[in-house]
């Protein structure tokens, strides 16, 4: 005789879980790994780091000349990238110190303070290009969007670990599907709606992915995961097709030849840049289209210039480096013995892989121009010091992961 069990249990176990999903515990220790601590994955130290050095490298190769012509100082981008850099590596040094069950702890205090900043963004913050995405913090800006991406990580891995016995039990479907597909994709959309609103497509995108990704990872059901994408897929065409800013900007990627002096002119001008740099490149400085031919060099469009530069060998290089710390970040993921801890690793180096595909995807006008920055390499002060804060994260996580055979 099959046996049953009692709803007044079931009610009672579901409030618990959702009560220690909330929960907010700051540990009575200290939140800092004990001093005999293994040591970080050097390997993946030594990634960061070189990505790092050769992203700032790029960033005064490709920015002096529209640093000069904009701000009458051809040191402007790297100086303030240099700072954003040694924030960034302090930071990192930091958190790796930290352990990863202290950020599971405070993660739903990062949840509510992101979508605080998220809300506030669009009443109070600062217009550029026709949208709001940044808020102003004395001489410096803060872009909550960025702050977003590493914060849904955290919130559906934590989602996760408490709720992974319901979301995955096969026997029952509606359960499978409450607990593994809907709440999940509940908790994106808390970032995905007031991130729409700030029109910002690029970051949507991203999301949506890193989101996606974290689900299949988790083990949730394909079925309702298969629905669950293509009504994303739905929402993301409907929002391209009759959106004017994204409906445009298809519109230029389809022919951009045909719009050359207005909205074609950056894709054609990146086009011809990674073209003109062959094999081998122009030479380190020796590009000639980032002398205002290419709007946002340093930024959105700097792989561009590193093509011009240093050619397909420096590009190649670039890409390699990216291939080493995915595949290294995802070998610290797989070997972490706690389901918050491997899907935070799994989502923050997935993060990285599609920015960075993304970015060169746009750049060869493989997909619209949406305005998505390179990471290590992009000029940009809150996205270089969040993604330092996810590598301390990881170093953190490969200090145990790494001692795993």
């Amino acid at each position: 005789m099959k046996k049953q069990t009692h709803p007044s249990f079931l009610k009672a176990e579901r409030q618990a879980l959702r009560k220690t999903l909330w929960s907010i515990n700051f540990p009575s220790t200290s939140p800092f790994l004990p001093k005999d601590a293994p040591a970080p994955d050097l390997f993946l130290l030594l990634l960061v780091v070189f990505l790092s050095a050769f992203g700032t490298v790029m960033v005064f190769s490709a920015g002096y000349a529209y640093a000069d012509f904009r701000y009458g100082d051809g040191g402007y981008f790297i100086k303030r990238q240099t700072l954003f850099l040694l924030v960034g590596l302090i930071a990192m040094l930091f958190v790796s110190r930290i352990s990863v069950s202290f950020v599971e702890r405070i993660t739903p205090l990062l949840y509510f303070i992101t979508l605080a900043l998220l809300i506030l963004v669009l009443a109070i913050g600062l217009v550029g290009n026709g949208a709001k995405r940044w808020i102003s913090i004395g001489p410096l800006t803060l872009q909550p969007s960025e702050i977003a991406k590493v914060t849904m990580v955290l919130m559906l891995a934590r989602y996760f670990s408490v709720y992974e016995p319901l979301a995955l039990e096969k026997k029952d479907k509606r359960q499978i599907f409450v607990y593994g597909t809907l709440f999940p994709a509940l908790f994106m959309l808390s970032f995905i709606l007031p991130v729409m609103l700030q029109k910002h497509l690029s970051c949507i995108i991203i999301l949506g992915l890193i989101g996606a990704s974290l689900l299949v990872m988790s083990g949730s059901d394909m079925r309702y995961l298969r629905i669950f994408a293509l009504l994303g897929v739905i929402a993301v065409t409907c929002l391209a097709l009759f959106t004017d800013y994204t409906k445009d900007r298809i519109t230029v990627w389809l022919d951009p030849e045909a719009y050359q002096l207005t909205g074609g002119w950056q894709t054609l001008q990146g086009l011809m840049a990674i073209g003109s740099g062959g094999i081998f490149g122009l030479g380190l400085g020796k590009s000639l289209l980032k002398y205002c031919y290419i709007s946002e060099p340093a930024n959105d469009m700097i792989f561009t210039v590193l093509c011009e530069e240093l050619g397909f060998i420096g590009a190649l290089s670039a890409i390699v480096l990216f291939a080493l710390l995915v595949y290294r970040g995802y070998t610290v993921a797989l070997r972490a013995t706690d389901v918050f801890t491997r899907l935070t690793c799994l989502g923050i180096v997935t993060k990285i892989a599609v920015q960075a595909l993304l970015n060169v995807a746009v750049v060869t006008n493989t997909i619209p121009n949406t305005g998505i920055s390179l990471p290590f390499f992009s000029y940009g002060g809150s996205s270089l010091v969040m993604l330092f804060l996810e590598m301390g994260i990881l170093l953190s996580a490969s200090r145990y992961a790494s001692i795993q055979k």
